[in-house]
């Protein structure tokens, strides 16, 4: 059997630009983590804990458990992290061969948002709401081919959740297990629905952050001409991750001409959204949010 650890990637809300007041969070929603053989799991979670305690020893209070304490993948690879803590890439890149190295894949699903405010892009809690639901969907969707391929059934666990939330997911998430496994095979290999953990209990939940976390920014490097992160593919301490994703991991383009980017192909130099822009390749409607997204940024920046 297969384990798949996952958490979210980024939020469901509006996005206009990371230098926003408002709408700078991610320019695209989903999950990702990784997928390891059952047998390898707790090997490779006792790895990610001595690194972890080794890596922040100093920040780690006396009086906490060094297992339940976390390192949080946005602190993990901040902004200026290739040049002022090279460390953390060093750590995340041989935590990912360990991965490779048992037999695990990392994985990410995720959807670019429309560029714009609410109001703007005519998306509301209803929205942002089947946003999740989809994404979250399409997880499993892939999660249960990837399973198939291999031959294995599978185990989906996620960042715990608040009790209302969960209630709300638990139902939809059953009911599209059990719909779709009518005419879909490979969905019968999910053995039950996600279960959530609580990240302080699992240190592999915790490193399933810290991939969603290099996710968000390879994203973000992908589709924000001006992206903070502009080391994602550059940085050699990160090509164990070139190659290490499962073959259904996607980001799906929002109207876009151009193909979804699949793979491993967020992490390599190449843009080709951003490429296809400069070369001309945009509809007139994704010029128009262009300059909406240009117009924003400016905005914020006088304030």
């Amino acid at each position: 059997m297969l384990l798949a650890y996952i958490d979210e990637i980024g939020q469901t809300g509006a996005f206009i630009h990371p230098s926003h007041e408002r709408f700078a969070d991610s320019p695209a929603f989903g999950y990702g983590g990784f997928v390891i053989p059952e047998d390898k799991a707790r090997e490779f979670g006792a790895t990610f804990a001595r690194n972890k305690r080794e890596l922040f020893k100093n920040e780690i209070p006396d009086d906490e458990d060094p297992g339940r304490w976390e390192k949080k993948g946005a602190d993990l690879l901040f902004a200026k992290v290739a040049e002022e803590r090279p460390q953390n890439l060093r750590v995340l890149g041989y935590l990912i061969s360990r991965i490779r190295a048992l037999d695990g894949n990392l994985f990410y699903y995720a959807e670019e948002k429309p560029i714009g405010s609410p109001k703007e892009t005519n998306c509301g809690k209803a929205e942002f709401a089947k946003r999740e639901e989809d994404s979250m969907r399409e997880t499993l969707n892939r999660l249960a081919r990837h399973a198939d391929y291999h031959g294995h059934n599978i185990m989906v666990m996620m960042d715990q959740i608040n009790e209302k939330s969960r209630k709300q997911r638990l139902p939809i998430m059953y009911a599209h297990i059990l719909g779709r496994a009518t005419e879909h095979k490979d969905m019968r290999k999910i053995i039950e629905p996600p279960m959530h953990v609580d990240s302080k209990l699992s240190a592999n939940i915790q490193f399933a952050d810290w991939i969603c976390a290099l996710v968000k920014r390879a994203i973000e490097y992908q589709l924000v001409e001006d992206s903070r992160y502009s080391w994602v593919p550059y940085v050699h301490e990160l090509n164990a991750a070139k190659g290490a994703f499962t073959y259904e991991s996607k980001l799906r383009l929002h109207q876009r001409s151009i193909d979804d980017l699949n793979h491993s192909n967020l992490l390599f130099k190449e843009r080709p959204v951003l490429d296809g822009v400069s070369n001309g390749v945009l509809t007139d409607e994704n010029r128009h949010k262009l300059e909406r997204v240009k117009r924003a940024a400016l905005r914020a920046v006088n304030q």
